[in-house]
């Protein structure tokens, strides 16, 4: 049975962990797998956004599978290092089509931090998060210090990083972890009509902003005007760019080809 399952329909990719008996446990399958998926809702043109979730409705994930961890270091004492080519792999790719995380039940330790690799993060009312690598003697090491910290006020992604304790789905909308929560058989659509509205704006404008939006974060103002500026530059020779104007002018939905 695949660890990642991987479906294209209408335009959005489905990409679901695929291990329901261990919580959606993240193995080396897994992180490779998913991987390969960010690989192919990069490089396939006829995909403009992805929704990512767990398989059934107990967990999006609960985390490193430590039982195969533990059972790689017995044999070759490599288990984390295994997980961590694949992981790293992920974490180190830029990919500036939209992803959404539909939180269907637990999101912890590098299930949370998977989740922060997204850029929207619906949660299904009986969501529960928490980065708990301190308890069992580690630290997030896919980007959660990182990526929480800009995401949330420090002081509560500090406690949330240090202590370890988990949060429920009203909790981390207060937080501004999660934009939405709603009831478990609604995260589905939900998810999906936020893709399709995505989808309806030019492509390569929604990647601009992205990318304008995380590179951004990281330079000063005045890099960041700059950066802005140059893709703005790079959009204006675009098809989708004289398209849209002209779909206003002539009172019609704009086409956008994304090119």
């Amino acid at each position: 049975m695949a660890a990642i399952l991987y479906e294209v329909r209408d335009h959005i990719a489905f990409i679901t962990i695929n291990r329901p008996e261990v919580m959606n446990a993240l193995n080396r399958d897994a992180w490779e797998g998913l991987a390969h998926a960010w690989e192919r809702v990069r490089d396939d043109p006829e995909v403009l956004s992805a929704i990512v979730t767990g398989a059934g409705n107990k967990a999006f994930s609960a985390g490193a599978d430590l039982k195969e961890m533990a059972r790689l270091d017995a044999e070759t004492g490599q288990g984390e290092a295994t997980s961590r080519i694949w992981s790293d792999a992920l974490v180190g790719m830029e990919v500036w089509k939209p992803f959404i995380a539909a939180v269907n039940g637990y999101c912890l330790a590098g299930g949370m931090e998977l989740s922060l690799l997204c850029d929207f993060r619906i949660a299904a009312e009986h969501a529960t998060f928490a980065v708990t690598e301190v308890t069992i003697g580690g630290i997030p090491g896919t980007g959660g210090t990182q990526r929480l910290t800009r995401l949330i006020p420090f002081t509560h992604a500090l406690e949330l990083l240090m202590v370890g304790d988990r949060i429920d789905a009203q909790e981390a909308y207060r937080l501004g972890l999660v934009s939405k929560v709603v009831p478990q058989t609604d995260l589905m659509s939900t998810a999906e009509a936020l893709a399709r509205r995505l989808n309806r704006n030019a492509p390569l404008s929604v990647r601009a902003v992205k990318e304008a939006a995380y590179k951004g974060s990281q330079m000063t103002l005045e890099q960041g005007l700059r950066l802005e500026a140059m893709l703005l530059g790079q959009l204006q020779h675009t098809q989708d760019n004289r398209e849209g104007p002209r779909a206003f002018v002539e009172k019609r939905p704009p086409v956008f080809k994304g090119r």
